[in-house]
């Protein structure tokens, strides 16, 4: 198992998010040790900026330098696959430089459910939605699993659609959360499968809804997405997403 961490220093909201400081340490880093808690053989920091690569560099991370050019995380990584040589059966977890909290235990249990299902291309995780204003909220991901655990669908909006039971115009109550899933953005692919995957161009429902992850179901393979063992923080988009983890790493002990 390996971990890649794509870090852009580009960012429409927080310009050079990877290395704010939390308590006096960029985000970065945070991210980082937690991958180094993992069970991971090796832990990769993915950037097309050297001021990332620096920071890095300070807390003694491996670095690779990527092109600049890549239109998404799962590209970068790709070129880290051909970069470090990774055999085609290695399991790559792709994690987000902006997940500082991320729980160790996911990173494990996203590998691990991988390896276990020989059928599958990729993983991820995903969390029973207990949030009514979720339902309708097109930044939380929905998806909706077959028997066997395998994604049929990842959707912005309300998937299933509970006909009868929710309407456009009226507000969601709680009990109306049961059976939908909300997915949890970690993925775990088999080094081959990256390689593949971005020679492919992007599907229509990919673009309809703006989820790389419909580019795989749109050519026939197969994400197994198992509930994840614990929920997992949100991550850092927001000024007031970073006021929230500074305040949980305050109360952290050490």
């Amino acid at each position: 198992m390996k971990i890649v961490i794509p870090a852009r220093y580009a960012s429409t909201r927080l310009p050079g998010k990877p290395l704010l400081p939390i308590a006096g340490r960029p985000m970065l880093q945070y991210v980082y040790q937690r991958a180094c808690l993992s069970q991971a053989e090796e832990v990769v920091i993915a950037t097309d900026d050297e001021r990332i690569a620096r920071a890095a560099d300070g807390f003694s991370a491996r670095v690779c330098m990527t092109s600049s050019s890549h239109a998404s995380g799962t590209d970068r990584i790709a070129e880290v696959v051909d970069i470090m040589g990774w055999k085609e059966d290695e399991i790559v977890v792709n994690l987000q430089g902006d997940e500082p909290l991320m729980p160790v235990s996911l990173l494990d249990q996203v590998a691990q459910d991988l390896a276990y299902h020989a059928e599958a291309d990729t993983a991820t995780l995903a969390a029973h939605l207990e949030n009514p204003d979720q339902v309708f909220d097109p930044n939380v991901v929905k998806v909706v699993l077959d028997k066997k655990g395998y994604a049929l669908y990842f959707s912005r909006s309300p998937i299933p659609w509970k006909r009868g039971e929710i309407h456009w115009a009226d507000p969601v109550s709680p009990h109306m959360t049961s059976g939908f899933n909300r997915h949890v953005g970690l993925y775990a692919y088999r080094a081959g499968f990256v390689r593949e995957y971005v020679g492919w161009p992007a599907a229509p429902i990919e673009q309809d809804e703006s989820l790389e992850q419909l580019r795989i179901l749109w050519h026939g393979r197969r994400i197994h997405v198992s509930m994840a063992a614990e929920l997992p923080p949100a991550g850092v988009d927001t000024e007031e997403d970073l006021a929230r983890v500074e305040a949980l790493v305050a109360d952290t002990p050490r």
